[in-house]
């Protein structure tokens, strides 16, 4: 089919967004002169990172509810059904005129209006869940949509059991085969031969509990022969960095943002992590070991979730918010215990989904030559 339009709609975290472009890569893979049109919401980081992979975006002004009582809060939510309605109407335009076989909703503010549009004209619609925990938007879309494909298992809670396809998570193609690259990764990170190494991933931004507890604890690194990668973000950076000045400890190794994480897992003994969606694809993918951090600030706490999805196939160690000054000597210990290290990694790799984006893109061609 020459004339094969898809609208991939959502955003707002990487989360989303990454797995967006590898479905979307995938599509161009298996029909290169296939069209793709990503629907976003204004304002949001979809807006830049998606032109960036050399994909189009339109956005949306679209919000979400605001939970806190602050004035500014309340104003904010007065003009949210005004919002909204306006979001409607500027996605069923899109969607007129742009003619597209099938709509892909991938999370985030923009997917709301632009599937319940794309319903109601009748193209066939597929939802993207990542979470182990589906969200409102979600749960009311897939009324309606042909297909959910799902990262995990038991996911009948909230979705049409016959509506479910479980598919696992897009993620990123280099880090399909890690093992080729461990070389170049020791000489990226200046990782000594016979160093163990434990990379730290607070998420995009950082996170503030987890840079918190390495920083109570990272004098148990002192004498130990462990190189830490640690991915602070960009607004703790500076902080870090003039505190491992001052303690001289030249084994740990403070980032604002990893550029090539295929190199990091590549050469990374245990991973200390948030328990995003995306995270928790990734190291399974790699079949990393790791210690799960799930932040509390996500709704419905379904980082936890996540993380328990991992933990009760043993396939990782859980470490609450609250209890982060703990990590490193949890993390030296695992890293002393070479057979429970190995049984994690085993375990984690298991529960990898590595032709994710293929089955997903499968399930999109299947409901639109069906429609």
């Amino acid at each position: 089919m020459s004339n094969f339009k898809v609208v991939i709609s959502g955003g707002g975290t990487g989360g989303h967004i990454y797995p967006a472009i590898a479905i979307a890569k995938q599509i161009l893979l298996e029909k290169k002169n296939a069209e793709i049109l990503f629907i976003g919401a204004e304002g949001r980081m979809e807006m830049d990172k998606i032109p960036e992979h050399g994909f189009k975006i339109i956005g949306l002004k679209v919000v979400g509810i605001q939970r806190s009582l602050s004035i500014s809060s309340l104003l904010k939510n007065l003009k949210f059904p005004f919002l909204l309605l306006q979001s409607f109407n500027n996605a069923k335009k899109i969607l007129v005129k742009f003619k597209p076989n099938v709509v892909v909703g991938v999370g985030g503010y923009a997917s709301g209006p632009t599937l319940k549009m794309a319903q109601k004209l009748g193209i066939p619609t597929l939802i993207q869940e990542q979470n182990s925990f589906a969200g409102l938007t979600n749960k009311w879309l897939s009324k309606k949509s042909i297909k959910i494909c799902v990262a995990y298992e038991n996911m009948e809670t909230f979705f049409d059991p016959k509506k479910i396809v479980l598919t696992g998570n897009p993620v990123r193609k280099d880090i399909e085969d890690l093992s080729t690259k461990i070389n170049e990764g020791r000489n990226y990170f200046n990782v000594k031969k016979n160093q163990k190494v434990i990379l730290v991933l607070g998420g995009s931004l950082g996170a503030k509990s987890i840079n918190n507890g390495i920083i109570k604890s990272m004098d148990n690194l002192s004498d130990k022969n462990i190189k830490l990668i640690w991915q602070v973000g960009k607004r703790y950076f500076d902080e870090v960095e003039s505190l491992l000045i001052e303690k001289k400890l030249e084994n740990i190794q403070a980032t604002a943002f990893i550029n090539r994480m295929d190199l990091a897992y590549s050469i990374s003994d245990l991973v200390i992590s948030r328990a995003g969606a995306l995270s928790i694809s990734e190291l399974t993918l790699a079949g990393k070991p790791s210690i799960l951090v799930p932040s509390p600030n996500v709704s419905e706490d379904h980082q936890t979730k996540n993380a328990m999805s991992l933990v009760d196939h043993s396939a990782a160690i859980l470490v609450k918010d609250d209890q982060t000054e703990l990590l490193l000597s949890k993390a030296i210990s695992i890293l002393n215990d070479k057979e429970l290290l190995n049984e994690i990694s085993k375990n984690s790799k298991a529960l990898g989904k590595p032709n994710a984006s293929k089955d997903i893109v499968k399930e999109i061609f299947k409901i639109s030559s069906n429609a």
